[in-house]
């Protein structure tokens, strides 16, 4: 019997690879890498990360870009702060007011994306200094969190083994994965997403509903950008304005990394969680080196990233009527099956 690779399944496989291989060298080099607590501490240490590496894998997919993802988790994170150390609002009305406020400014860029027929990574570039000046204009200084239900909030988890705790933060992490994962195979919602990354004027003449599509991707980005900022004032228990500056190049680093293209039509949130993953084992690994700057981490991405597009772009043009195209084609007919 032969085996076929599917080409469009290539950039995920080295994915996988790349884990294994960064983890059998942990694994080798240092005793209780292969510990159960450090595998999930990559999901406590990412979580905030990884939430937004889902949302902005559906905006990849659809072929847009979001640049300012960092500057509305440091905004969330600041408003929860404000609301609840400055004016003693109770976290249960806070928390959801800064949901909506992140879902509000991603539908606002979608339906400026869409309607004007902007370019998203102009729309989302004004976002971000929009979203970073509206922080700062809220505080100038880090502000700490401290209610009895925000605490019992970090303290929520459950126990796996004696050393090992599993705190809500990571729940909520592995949570919006399975819903991503849901919404991206099993939706009308996500094969119009990879419909419309693959060609948008097929996408178009097919007559799927290509501007509502996009409105409701940028929407639930934000939507998970202001849940990853809720996440991220957990982690830290305070708000900054001057938080996450750069996060969104290390969320797009992750979802490239996890094998989806950057021209749309490609990817898998599966991919995503693999690429965060990475991210978190080279920081692990950098800290149970002990020597290294933790600027290695940059670097080490920086090469990988190079590596995944190089691959990418041999992808697209070597087999650009093969797999990679019919993967696109594929992409389209799920659209046609959306609207039937």
């Amino acid at each position: 019997m032969r085996l076929r690779l599917n080409q469009k399944n290539i950039p995920i496989l080295a994915t996988i690879a790349v884990f294994l291989i960064i983890y059998a060298i942990g694994g080798f080099m240092y005793s209780g890498f292969f510990s159960l607590r450090v595998f999930v501490n990559l999901f406590i240490d990412n979580a905030f990360i990884g939430i937004i590496a889902i949302g902005m894998t559906f905006v990849i997919i659809s072929g847009e870009i979001d640049l300012s993802v960092g500057s509305v988790v440091a905004l969330v994170g600041v408003l929860l702060a404000t609301l609840v150390h400055d004016h003693g609002m109770h976290p249960m009305l806070a928390i959801p007011i800064c949901l909506a406020l992140g879902a509000v400014l991603g539908c606002a860029m979608g339906c400026l994306i869409h309607f004007f027929q902007l370019p998203s990574f102009l729309v989302t570039l004004v976002g971000m200094f929009l979203a970073r000046g509206l922080a700062f204009l809220l505080s100038l200084n880090s502000i700490p969190i401290k209610h009895p239900f925000f605490e019992s909030l970090v303290d929520f988890g459950f126990q796996v083994t004696r050393k090992v705790w599993v705190p809500s933060i990571a729940m909520v992490f592995v949570a919006i994965f399975a819903l991503g994962v849901f919404l991206s195979h099993f939706t009308k919602f996500g094969r119009n997403a990879y419909a419309i990354g693959g060609n948008e004027q097929s996408a178009v003449l097919m007559g799927l509903p290509v501007g509502r599509t996009k409105i409701y991707i940028f929407t639930l980005n934000g939507l998970l950008c202001a849940l990853a900022g809720v996440v991220y004032s957990l982690y830290t228990m305070s708000g900054y304005p001057l938080a996450c500056v750069g996060l969104e190049l290390d969320v797009i680093a992750a979802v490239v990394i996890g094998g989806t293209l950057l021209t749309g039509g490609v990817g898998y949130v599966e991919g995503t969680l693999i690429g965060v993953l990475i991210l978190g084992l080279i920081q692990t690994f950098i800290t149970f080196q002990g020597t290294l700057s933790s600027w290695w981490t940059k670097i080490v991405v920086g090469v990988l990233l190079f590596v995944f597009i190089l691959l990418q772009r041999y992808l697209s043009t070597a087999y650009s009527g093969g797999d990679v195209g019919t993967a696109k084609q594929n992409a389209q007919d799920d659209g046609r099956t959306a609207t039937e």
